[in-house]
């Protein structure tokens, strides 16, 4: 007997009800219409396509263009006793025909795909074997060139339409406007139809945008005030441990997440701030994907993303239970400077990405015409060192690339090198008077990492070679030395990411093949951060109607609870200045902060207040940087 979207629901994921529109969505998936989703972060994409694959018999195609997104859907698949896989890189003809065999007789529901993968015609001949009940295409705003993230290898996708005449699809997205829709459409020849929309209205999201100097003492404000768990993005993975020591220092509790972290210090981080042991996470954007905690109350981006639709994703991680929430955005002049000179110097020029690409091949010894089947071990580190590369280049060099189907990239961020002294510190001391020449470079070791005699200790080349002003080369000889004289156990590891060469060496050629969908990329890249910059900057029209205008949804409703929204409610006839008086009047001196944090008013309208009584001569400033009244 067939089940009810229902009962499965209830079954696996302990739910009673669905969303809108989730239940519209998986009649008709279930009655084989071709569907395209526009749900907004949170809105429960995957179960549109998951549920109706559980119901019907038969496999389910998910085609994703990121790695990790696949392996956090399989893994909370698996964790609910249903079966899913995908095709690994690097996987030679025999495993694939092992693991599509495993698909035909053991039950599996889901094979989720890169697009790039869907390319081979192993793969084609092998899906044509299995009984396919659905095709999912994750993140499909990556089709349009329109959309922020397009991926050219996303539009021969349609191509599974000549395999599959019969098997419906359904094409999801949370960020999408009507061209990118259209665009999605029309590229996977999807026949009449189906399209369902959820507004990018929240009720209950406050957009709030500060001008702010001080942004750590900003920050210790919001969350001593919210009391809500809570996720801090930034633009840096130093910068994830140094926010979360500084909240740590101030008895708030937090954890920190990057995509260099391992996956044992991912899951203990990600863990820890589920079951709100330390419920303020301060992240890169790394930290995003299987997030489904109800409770979040506020996400402060403490740096500036670089599109409307990184933006609205992140902030839309808070408020999921439907409670008032806050998305709140700090900024000061200096940002935006920096904002525009990092936009400039890691947009990468034709001229550039040719000399990067040809570099790629000559740092790996690839010779004209050859092309290399195996992966090859990279250090990004390393590789942007020797040719005088800036390291954000070559990674948005790195992911065009791979976008373009040249290059096929594999993260092993997770993989450190290890380093444990066998011997005791006495011995050491030995050591160095015995060799001279190591002294600096064993004190340095030591200096660096602490725990080096007690147990294997995680180890960055690449950073002892910068404090010791030599080469990452250089260091593993000296490290593999101190090994063969059984002062040291130095397990290596070689590399931070995996490369494998799709196409002949062909240099210029390669480029010049692609440069349309490149320059389209960068152009569009540039476009979403200037769209940004003027989002922020807009102080007089409600943030959620900027937003919503941004998609092209209409609608004249304010929200009434943004800072632009606050600010127009407030009596515009408040005079600060009497306030401040007041407030003097009552304590002896108070800094600029403290002004600002006990009055509720715009930080930058207090200092111009602060300067215009000290010019009437009404207040001072004293001996101890504080304000006073005369």
């Amino acid at each position: 007997m067939r089940h009810t979207p229902e009962e499965i629901l209830k079954k696996y994921w302990g739910y009673h009800s669905f969303r809108a529109p989730q239940k519209e969505i998986i009649d008709a998936v279930l009655n084989q219409k071709d569907v395209v989703a526009l749900l907004p972060t949170g809105g429960g994409k995957s179960i549109c396509f998951q549920i109706p694959t559980l119901i019907n018999d038969g496999v389910c195609i998910v085609i994703s263009p990121l790695i990790a997104l696949m392996e956090d859907q399989i893994d909370s698949l698996n964790k609910k006793n249903i079966k899913a896989l995908s095709i690994k890189s690097g996987s030679s003809r025999d495993e694939i025909v092992r693991l599509f065999d495993a698909l035909k007789f053991g039950d599996y529901k889901f094979l989720y795909l890169s697009p790039e993968r869907l390319q081979s015609q192993l793969i084609q001949h092998k899906i044509k074997e299995l009984k396919i009940s659905l095709v999912a295409v994750d993140e499909a705003h990556c089709i349009s060139e329109w959309g922020h993230d397009f991926r050219p290898s996303y539009r021969t996708i349609s191509k599974i339409k000549e395999f599959l005449n019969d098997v419906s699809i359904i094409a999801l997205t949370a960020t999408a406007n009507q061209r990118v829709l259209n665009d999605i459409c029309e590229n996977l020849k999807l026949i009449e139809p189906q399209i369902f929309r959820k507004s990018f209205y929240k009720k209950n999201l406050a957009y709030q945008i500060y001008d702010v100097e001080n942004k750590l003492l900003r920050l210790k404000q919001i969350v001593t005030k919210t009391k809500t768990p809570a996720i801090v993005y930034v633009n840096s993975r130093k910068k994830t441990k140094e926010i979360a020591s500084f909240l740590n220092a101030n008895k708030f509790y937090s954890s920190y997440y990057h995509g260099g972290l391992t996956a044992k210090e991912k899951e203990f981080a990600f863990k820890n701030w589920m079951n709100e042991s330390t419920p303020i996470m301060v992240a890169t954007n790394a930290f995003g994907m299987g997030i489904d905690k109800a409770n979040v109350g506020v996400v402060i981006h403490f740096d500036l993303p670089f599109s409307i639709e990184n933006y609205i994703q992140e902030s839309g991680r808070a408020g999921r239970d439907e409670k008032k929430s806050f998305a709140v955005l700090l900024k000061n002049e200096h940002d935006i400077i920096q904002y525009k000179l990092q936009l400039k110097k890691n947009t990468p020029s034709i001229k550039e990405i040719k000399e990067v690409h040809r570099k790629l091949y000559q740092y790996f010894r690839i010779y004209l015409g050859e092309k290399r089947e195996e992966f090859f071990s990279f250090n990004l580190l390393e590789f942007s060192k020797i040719y005088q590369f800036s390291t954000q280049k070559v990674v948005l060099i790195l992911k065009i690339l791979s976008n373009n189907g040249v290059i096929e990239l594999v993260n092993t961020y997770h993989q450190k090198s290890t380093l444990l002294f066998k011997t005791n510190s006495k011995n050491v001391i030995s050591y160095t008077i015995r060799n001279i020449y190591d002294k600096k470079f064993i004190n340095s070791l030591l200096r660096t990492y602490s725990g080096l005699f007690e147990q294997k200790v995680d180890i960055d080349e690449f950073l002892i070679a910068k404090k010791n002003n030599t080469t990452s080369l250089a260091v593993k000889e000296i490290l593999l030395r101190l090994e063969k004289d059984n002062l040291v156990e130095y397990k290596q590891v070689e590399t931070d990411m995996e490369i494998q060469f799709l196409v002949p060496r062909e240099d210029d050629k390669t480029i010049h093949r692609i440069s349309k969908n490149i320059s389209t990329f960068l152009a569009q890249k540039i476009k979403k951060s200037e769209e940004f910059l003027e989002y922020i900057s807009n102080n007089t029209r409600c943030r959620s109607l900027q937003i919503l205008d941004y998609f092209e949804e209409k609608s004249t409703q304010r929200c009434s609870i943004c800072d632009v929204c606050i600010s127009e409610k407030k009596d515009v006839k408040i005079n600060i200045s009497l306030k401040i008086i007041a407030l003097l009047s009552k304590t002896e001196s108070l800094t600029s902060q403290e002004i600002n944090q006990k009055l509720n008013a715009n930080e930058k309208d207090i200092l111009i207040h602060l300067r215009t009584l000290i010019s009437e001569d009404k207040i001072k400033i004293n001996h101890q940087n504080k304000y006073q009244l005369k």
